[in-house]
């Protein structure tokens, strides 16, 4: 199955970023992948955290969830929808929500970020910029997989988002079955992707043998900030096998079910486990 992961530079306009996304989807549909992931973050970047509150949809609703439907829909793909600010009872809290849409439109799953960003950035001059998701975001709770039904092998498709990658045991959570491929969404800043982003991929691809994608944001924004890119796609041994430095574009790659399967019967690692469930 070929997949792509999308690499954005997203602005404060959702109507501009939401163009922009259709084309690169567009672009990877064309490309023959079957399977295409968004960054996080992908339809708005604003200035201030709550920016965000005030473009929260209801489930199954909005301009956003919209043109994900609208996409999957036309092109005939699997397409995770990065992640928008979905809406919840509260009025001062939003999920950092991923939904995923099959080749009818229809939402197949949903993932709500577990684990939420707090990091006080170095900046030029010895001050600091402060991150913390926890403002207005509201953590989800449940780990989330899907499966995308092949003639030959029917993948399952781990979700995670961006911070989560840090966190060993929800990908141990979403290998009960196995997962085929790990989703990551992600919007990594600067400092914290040049030092850890690529090491934290390749190991989760590594200890969990499986595919792992990795669709981001990466470059300069509107709002000044500057995120990491390097959308990546990795092997389950660890190889990086497509890579996208900084800029918009996609990351294109075929997974192969004889890799997958070779790697796990030579180093059946994931039957060794002692410890956890």
């Amino acid at each position: 199955m070929k997949i792509a992961a999308v690499q954005m530079v997203t602005s404060c306009s959702v109507q501009g970023n939401l163009e922009r996304a259709q084309e690169l989807i567009a672009e990877a549909a064309a490309a023959g992948a079957e399977l295409v992931a968004l960054p996080e973050n992908f339809a708005f970047m604003g200035r201030a955290d709550r920016d965000k509150l005030a473009l929260a949809e209801p489930l199954d609703q909005g301009p956003i969830q919209g043109m994900l439907s609208g996409a999957a829909r036309a092109h005939r793909i699997w397409l995770i929808g990065g992640s928008l600010p979905l809406a919840t009872d509260d009025p001062e809290r939003v999920g950092n929500t991923t939904i995923v849409y099959g080749p009818r439109g229809e939402r197949v799953a949903r993932y709500d970020k577990i684990h939420l960003f707090r990091y006080d950035e170095p900046t030029v001059g010895g001050g600091s910029r402060a991150y913390d998701e926890g403002v207005v975001l509201r953590a989800g709770s449940r780990p989330v997989a899907f499966a995308v039904p092949r003639d030959e092998h029917d993948w399952r498709v781990g979700l995670s988002i961006c911070y989560d990658l840090r966190f060993p045991e929800l990908y141990r959570a979403l290998m009960q079955p196995p997962c085929d491929l790990i989703a990551v969404p992600s919007a990594f800043t600067y400092t914290t992707g040049r030092a850890h982003w690529e090491l934290l991929l390749r190991a989760r691809a590594v200890e969990n043998q499986c595919y792992v994608m990795a669709p981001a944001q990466g470059g300069v924004h509107e709002n000044g900030r500057r995120t990491w890119g390097h959308t990546m796609i990795v092997d389950p041994w660890g190889e990086v096998v497509g890579l996208q430095d900084e800029g918009e574009g996609i990351v294109l790659a075929e997974l192969d079910t004889a890799r997958l399967a070779d790697v796990r019967a030579r180093l059946p690692a994931l039957g060794h486990r002692c410890l956890g469930t």
